[in-house]
């Protein structure tokens, strides 16, 4: 109607508009000033929700990454037992079987953490997806903790299934002398591969580098590194090298915690530093993986 009041123009919208780029007073409805952090410290949310989703990306094909490595593991235990370990062979004094089961047990944890951390940024990158990881609020660290820790929690898992798997297996005794050095040499075992994977991941630039350093690098070393004896059968020159590859503390100190004895040293304090050194060895490993994630080398280009 004509005799209605129109309301007069405001600038209270243009107020409000510009509160919420200027008010610092953390009020209701106000936004920090730019380039100032909103979340601080550790993003717990997004930490705990990209571990999720690396868990549950290898929990969907389980029947592959769990329980495949677990009979393929246990098919080693038995071709190598029949052909070495008839007749009772002994090897540190223990039955053949009970010898080599701790070595594949750890061997397959650690070749899992490496498949599942070199996958992760390797697909992202070929298929196109990497954005997913790299545009949320996660800081260098947390997505290489994210990683880590998923691609741990799976070779923890595959480490479960072996042993389950060879408990049912004749002349096998996977009793615990040494619980600790079990769950240190399998922790730092797995965290060491699961570094190597992600860096991996990170030169690589289509699934065929990451399947080279899978096939020249993972394998030799991990065959290589006394799971099928004892390098003191060795000569004195690859003793040498042997004692330079770190999968051999990594197998030889998980062995220790099954069967008390061990080719690292005639004694515990031998495998005690043998645990520290490779605790500090993951630390070096650690750093140097951080600043080339940080650094954006064939990631963001």
């Amino acid at each position: 109607m004509a005799d209605q009041v129109q309301p007069a123009p405001t600038t209270i919208g243009a107020a409000e508009e510009a509160s919420f780029t200027d008010n610092t007073d953390k009020g209701r409805g106000s936004f920090p000033r730019r380039g100032e952090p909103v979340i601080t410290g550790i993003n717990r949310v997004g930490l705990w929700s990209l571990y999720i989703k690396e868990v549950r990306r290898f929990l969907k094909v389980q029947t592959q990454t769990i329980w495949a490595p677990a009979v393929t593991t246990l098919l080693f235990l038995v071709i190598f037992t029949v052909a070495l370990g008839r007749e009772g062979r002994e090897v540190l004094g223990v039955n053949f079987a009970t010898f080599v089961a701790p070595g594949l047990i750890v061997m397959g944890m650690m070749q899992n953490a490496f498949a599942n951390s070199s996958f992760s940024l390797l697909s992202g990158k070929i298929q196109g997806t990497i954005i997913d990881l790299l545009m949320p609020p996660l800081s260098t660290g947390e997505l290489m903790a994210g990683i880590t820790a998923a691609a741990v929690t799976r070779a923890i898992a595959v480490g479960g299934a072996v042993a389950l798997a060879m408990a049912f297996y004749p002349g096998v005794d996977l009793s615990l002398a040494h619980p600790w050095a079990v769950a240190w040499f399998g922790l730092m075992g797995a965290v060491m591969l699961a570094l190597m994977g992600l860096l991996a991941s990170i030169w690589a630039e289509k699934f065929d580098h990451n399947a080279a350093v899978t096939n020249f690098v993972i394998a030799p070393l991990s065959l290589l590194s006394g799971t099928f004896y004892v390098i003191d059968n060795l000569a004195p020159a690859f003793q040498a090298i042997s004692r330079f590859n770190p999968f051999f503390y990594v197998i030889s100190g998980f062995r220790f915690g099954f069967l008390g004895e061990s080719d690292i040293g005639n004694t515990n304090e031998a495998v005690v530093q043998a645990g520290i050194g490779l605790g500090l060895f993951n630390l070096v490993f650690a750093f140097v993986v951080y600043r080339i994630l940080a650094s954006g080398w064939k990631i963001r280009s």
